[in-house]
């Protein structure tokens, strides 16, 4: 029997943040332009560690534009699942980038142990400041996007770790101000790129999670299967196959054995199986191959292809 698919259809956002996103990148370069130069003048390594945060900010946020952008291209012969993986692409793309740049600021702040320079207190306050309340407005304008897409919230993430960034900036600023601490500049940086790994970390396992086929976090695989079982009408449910088609799609697959004598209630048995996957599990895309009970596989494993 030919394969049946769940006639849910996926729809993507609207560009509706489109606009904001524009206006994130723009006030995000303009401040990496200005913590750089700042950075340079008053001896901060922590300014700069901010500034080149504040760049990868706004390439995160180029990046999370163009991937939406192709997200949004309809499946064609050569992209059957459509472009929706782009975003998550993105997302992946974006926490390596992360991750890259918060091992490099360690790698600055302990060099920096070793041969220590001064620093202008009063200028990184001010350049800091600055930077807080454009870091902040920039993660005001994609929060909303943020909680329904992993792409964006790679690129909000981006803006709320330099957020922090800039009021550890001040502080050490401050500190050298108040007390003439030069230590202190690289002891944030530091902590800055501790927030900056233990944020990516935490982050890039559901990235990978997506991009490597596997479940969706929240659904027992186990139970799916039981629930299929337990349908009246069916004998057997193997080559399993449960996934996550992109960030907000689920999809799944399997080969079901109709009982003996049960093959005229197929049709209904089939349909059974599918609304019961959407309305407890929110499994929208589901494909299910139906065999009899007399030429149904034979050894089959319950999950995936022997």
């Amino acid at each position: 029997m030919p394969h049946d698919h769940s006639h849910h259809h996926h729809h993507h956002e609207v560009p509706e943040g489109d606009g904001r996103l524009a206006l994130a990148v723009a006030g995000n370069l303009g401040l990496t332009v200005a913590q750089i130069v700042g950075g340079i003048f008053s001896g901060s390594l922590a300014l700069i560690a901010d500034a080149l945060h504040n760049l990868s900010d706004a390439m995160a946020l180029v990046i999370a534009f163009a991937a939406r952008k192709i997200a949004r291209r309809p499946a064609d012969k050569d992209m059957t699942f459509g472009y929706a993986r782009a975003e998550t692409v993105a997302a992946l793309i974006n926490y390596t980038t992360l991750i890259v740049l918060g091992l490099y600021l360690a790698y600055e702040a302990v060099m920096r142990f070793f041969s220590p320079e001064p620093v202008a207190g009063w200028a990184v306050v001010i350049i800091a400041g600055i930077a807080l309340v454009i870091d902040l407005a920039t993660a005001a304008l994609t929060y909303a996007m943020s909680k329904s897409s992993q792409n964006i919230r790679a690129a909000f993430l981006h803006n709320v770790a330099d957020a922090a960034g800039s009021v550890a900036v001040i502080l050490s600023g401050t500190l050298i101000i108040m007390f003439g601490w030069m230590w202190i500049d690289p002891v944030i940086t530091l902590l800055i790129s501790a927030y900056i790994l233990w944020m990516s970390f935490s982050e890039i396992g559901e990235v990978i999670r997506v991009l490597m086929l596997g479940k969706p976090t929240g659904i027992d695989t186990g139970k799916v299967i039981a629930e299929i079982a337990g349908v009246s009408g069916v004998r057997d449910v193997h080559h399993v196959h449960l996934w996550q088609v992109e960030e907000r799609l689920a999809g799944f697959e399997a080969h079901v054995v109709i009982a003996n004598g049960r093959w005229a209630d197929a049709d209904a048995i089939k349909s059974k199986i599918k609304s019961r996957l959407h309305d407890r599990f929110g499994i929208e895309h589901s494909t299910l191959e139906l065999e009899c009970a007399v030429h149904a596989c034979s050894g089959a494993p319950v999950l995936g292809h022997a």
